[in-house]
């Protein structure tokens, strides 16, 4: 194992060198800083892994999921979203589906033969999804755009929704210009009753060596005819989200990245505290903590960001919603809903500080 972590140390540092030989080419970047991985922070991102020391970096127990039906989303018949896995999530507004980050493979990596893998079954496949309205993509990281998951939706997906240029990616795959809209921050879009905004956000881009912040990255706020709903991506904690908040809030229900932090890379994933303030600042009513409880990604234990997030959110008397992976939760009136991953703690809950 320590091997392993040494070996991802390594390959950290070969990328880093292969990023200052790249060439020169349109760069996208963010609004309050300048990411930019130094070598001595790289160091400490190593040392970091090496001398990683977690309880229960995966699950010990198997993580509960409840089959998703379709007909029974339909049949509810108000507003609903519906956590499927990691950030993927699936919507249901004003009687059409929406899907966010779709993300249905094993491993989020270039290759299904290596690299993290799902703790737990996905509560509904590709084939049995309706037909889907729009598709929205926060950005081109492989655990948020997944090229299989993508052309076996094609078929089904009225439109793909991107930042900019991450829609040249699709069309590489082959997946229609005329189904591909790409938007700038701020930039908006209507369909139907449906009118989607690219929300400005703290992070970076690429999926391999050469193409750092050659894509762009974003946020989502979704408006129906009665319910809204913001999307954060991945995100540091930044004072764009007082400023989505004050453009497009409020919301019903916010979905805000919490998981995958570490103190060493909080510029670009918030930590679970500064996830609660981001949804006080998008004047959210109800809050879902997405981006944790599926993939191995940071140095935390599994269910620390959940954890986190709970204590957080009841000294700020925030109504967080955390359902298990398929559950049907309402946009507008959401039921309280179990803290079901601390039965599954095999040791006393701890948290990173």
């Amino acid at each position: 194992m320590k091997n392993a972590r040494l070996f991802i140390g390594a390959a950290v540092v070969i990328v880093v060198v292969a990023m200052e030989l790249r060439p020169a080419v349109v760069r996208f970047s963010n609004s309050d800083i300048h990411y930019q991985a130094s070598i001595s922070s790289l160091l400490k991102v190593i040392k970091a892994y090496a001398l990683a020391d977690r309880n229960e970096a995966a699950p010990l127990s198997s993580i509960p999921v409840q089959p998703v039906s379709i007909a029974a989303i339909r049949a509810q018949g108000d507003d609903q979203v519906i956590k499927l896995s990691h950030s993927t999530t699936l919507v249901y507004l004003d009687q059409s589906f929406i899907l966010i980050d779709p993300v249905f493979s094993e491993r989020v990596s270039p290759v299904q033969w290596a690299g993290p893998k799902r703790f737990h079954p996905l509560p509904i496949t590709l084939e049995a999804l309706p037909e889907i309205a729009a598709v929205l993509i926060s950005h081109d990281h492989y655990d948020h755009l997944d090229k299989h998951s993508i052309l076996t939706l094609n078929a089904k997906v009225a439109h793909f929704i991107t930042p900019l240029k991450v829609g040249e990616r699709l069309r590489e795959w082959g997946i229609p210009h005329s189904k591909i809209t790409e938007l700038n921050w701020w930039e908006a879009t209507t369909i139907g009753s449906h009118t989607y905004t690219a929300t400005p956000a703290q992070h970076f881009s690429g999926r391999g060596i050469l193409d750092k912040d050659t894509t762009l990255w974003a946020g989502w706020a979704i408006k129906g005819v009665n319910t809204r709903l913001f999307y954060s991506g991945d995100s540091g904690y930044f004072k764009g989200f007082k400023d989505i908040g004050e453009r497009l809030g409020p919301f019903d229900m916010t979905l805000i990245e919490t998981g995958a932090y570490n103190a060493l890379w909080r510029d670009i994933h918030m930590l679970p505290e500064q996830s609660v303030q981001a949804h006080l600042d998008v004047k959210g009513k109800a809050m879902m903590p997405v981006h944790n409880a599926s993939f191995d990604l940071a140095l935390h234990d599994w269910y620390e960001p959940l954890e986190r997030a709970l204590i957080q959110a009841q000294a700020e008397q925030v109504t967080l919603i955390t359902p298990i992976f398929g559950e049907s939760i309402s946009l507008k009136a959401p039921r309280q809903t179990p803290r079901w991953w601390q039965p599954l703690v095999h040791q006393s809950l701890t948290i990173q500080q």
